[in-house]
């Protein structure tokens, strides 16, 4: 990328409270147990595959997160971590695409709840148009060239984003913390 213009991917982790977190928490003491990723400082919006709807399970498919609505607006107090990958603009340009493209027909995804718990056991399970979180993650980030991923984009876990050479870790903290951080520069950049 010498003398390229880059751009920059966000990717957020975090352990929730829900109880597919904390199951998920239970089985691999992961410290983040879903991953979300953004194309924006603010990480607004955030995309991810999880809860389309914040206070039930189900329905759970590809969606868009916000601090403004839904789950976490109310949960803002758990732990996070928030990585920068710098891309070029054109594979930026097209994990975006890849991102709008699922948004586009969120409808007709829906969330791997198999995949998921083979995951756990090192078991690689794809099936068209079903994701779970990282696998979503790991699948734009695949198609879009951004990194060359270590493993299948169905076994791959949120904490195995700490692990990637290609993302520089931002903050890590509470998530209430990083938004109140990142609300502040962007005041201190109005005055």
């Amino acid at each position: 990328m010498n003398k390229q213009k880059t751009k920059t991917i966000y990717i957020l982790l975090t352990r929730t409270t829900t109880v597919v977190s904390r199951a998920v928490h239970l089985l691999t003491a992961d410290d983040y147990t879903h991953v979300s990723i953004s194309f924006n400082k603010k990480l607004q919006p955030l995309y991810s595959s999880s809860r389309k709807n914040g206070r039930t399970i189900f329905p759970a498919g590809p969606c868009k997160e916000s601090f403004k609505h839904g789950y976490l607006r109310t949960h803002r107090n758990i732990p996070c971590a928030v990585y920068e990958l710098h891309v070029s603009e054109e594979v930026y340009e097209r994990a975006k695409h890849e991102v709008e493209k699922v948004m586009k027909h969120a409808d007709d995804y829906h969330f791997n709840i198999i995949g998921l718990l083979l995951c756990r056991f090192n078991i690689a399970y794809n099936r068209k148009k079903n994701y779970f979180c990282s696998q979503f993650v790991s699948e734009v980030l695949k198609r879009s060239r951004a990194i060359k991923l270590p493993k299948e984009v169905s076994l791959m876990r949120p904490s195995d984003y700490m692990e990637l050479p290609e993302l520089a870790l931002l903050f890590r903290g509470k998530l209430n913390d990083f938004i109140r951080k990142v609300n502040k520069q962007s005041a201190m950049r109005i005055e």
